[in-house]
């Protein structure tokens, strides 16, 4: 199989290599973690410059009118440079709202085509409690928690139980109904819980919505992990071929050396099981244990080689001076969304106990 991109893709992936370039070097990472800032502000505005924040919005709604695989070329770059602006948040959700709502969500579409955060939260998808936030008569009860740049939007897209359906509502943030508790993620992304005593929704979008936002934010979500995992593994590589134990460099160790080519067979499995699920999204295919295999990949590979990396470094992994850190705080956030390994694990699970007829000798199609 060939997963290298097309040129067309290419030139995607080098333009927002550059300009993640420009803003990210270790110093500026570490003067904005200081900030107490929420998010890239002067990056984010380059970024709606280029375009980037509505790569998979349609022509017609004032987006791009790309696909996911290009999409995915851009998170990788965003996610090796640690690049804290919401690109896929935002596009993901503008997209849902163009495709399933446009007319009750008009002016939450125009803010966000202008650049103006536009809040996503899937929360209720993975909530072991079940789902803290209610539509009731048409209002919405109860908590979405650590909504992403809640604090910095004006409307959000919030997963919420209907009457046993997850489906995502758009609200507006500003009415009195919607109080919010604003802080900083781990990784230094503003966060908000928004509380909401019937607050008015601006519109309920279906409940094939809430899949197909959900399987373009697992997509998402991986690439950025594919980007943070191939930049600390590469950083960990020159580390460990400097760092010198015993008057060798630690990286000649056998033990070091098989935990360096276990984190890249992890990595590049997750590549390999990506590729797939963003080619079938843009073909339009099934893809849902593609999704659930996918999500499972990427919290495994960012757990394993954040923490292989981190044991490597030593006392130095720990310092907050040293930049590796910054790897392992953001592959522990990306893994925390969307809920956790054993928990897609068993969705897939009962996916194929449901469809046991799959494989070759049956002659059916793959999904």
């Amino acid at each position: 199989m060939d997963f290298q991109f097309s040129e067309d893709q290419r030139a995607f992936a080098d333009m927002a290599q550059g300009l993640f370039a420009d803003f990210c070097s270790d110093e500026q990472l570490r003067k904005h973690d200081v900030s107490g800032a929420p998010f890239m502000h002067d990056l984010w505005q380059q970024c709606v410059a280029a375009g980037l924040h509505t790569m998979i919005l349609s022509e017609a709604d004032g987006g791009l009118g790309l696909g996911m695989t290009e999409l995915l070329a851009v998170l990788e770059q965003q996610g090796r440079a640690l690049a804290l602006v919401p690109l896929w948040e935002q596009q993901v959700a503008a997209a849902a709202l163009a495709r399933f709502a446009p007319q009750a969500s008009a002016d939450a579409l125009a803010q966000a085509l202008a650049g103006q955060p536009l809040a996503l939260s899937l929360a209720a998808l993975s909530a072991s409690r079940g789902p803290a936030l209610q539509v009731r008569d048409g209002q919405l009860l109860g908590l979405a928690p650590a909504v992403a740049l809640a604090g910095q939007a004006s409307f959000a897209l919030l997963a919420a139980d209907d009457a046993g359906s997850l489906r995502l509502a758009l609200v507006d943030l500003s009415q009195p109904a919607v109080r919010l508790e604003t802080g900083l993620s781990q990784h230094h992304l503003g966060l908000a819980d928004v509380h909401c005593d019937a607050a008015a929704v601006l519109a309920l979008l279906p409940v094939e919505a809430t899949v197909w936002v959900e399987q373009r934010a697992i997509a998402a979500l991986a690439a950025l992990q594919l980007g943070v995992t191939e930049q600390q593994l590469r950083r960990t590589v020159e580390y460990v071929s400097e760092r010198k134990q015993f008057d060798r460099v630690i990286g000649s160790f056998q033990l070091v050396a098989g935990q360096m080519a276990d984190g890249y067979i992890a990595l590049e499995a997750l590549r390999s099981s990506l590729s797939q699920l963003v080619y079938r999204l843009d073909a339009g295919l099934g893809c849902e244990p593609q999704a659930l295999a996918t999500r499972t990949l990427s919290n495994d590979t960012g757990h394993r080689v954040g923490h292989m990396a981190q044991h490597v470094h030593g006392g130095i992994g720990v310092d907050l001076t040293y930049p590796i850190h910054r790897f392992l705080y953001w592959s522990r956030a990306l893994g925390s969304t969307l809920g956790g390994t054993e928990q897609h694990l068993e969705k897939l699970g009962n996916w194929l106990a449901d469809n046991d007829t799959l494989g070759w000798k049956y002659d059916l199609a793959e999904n």
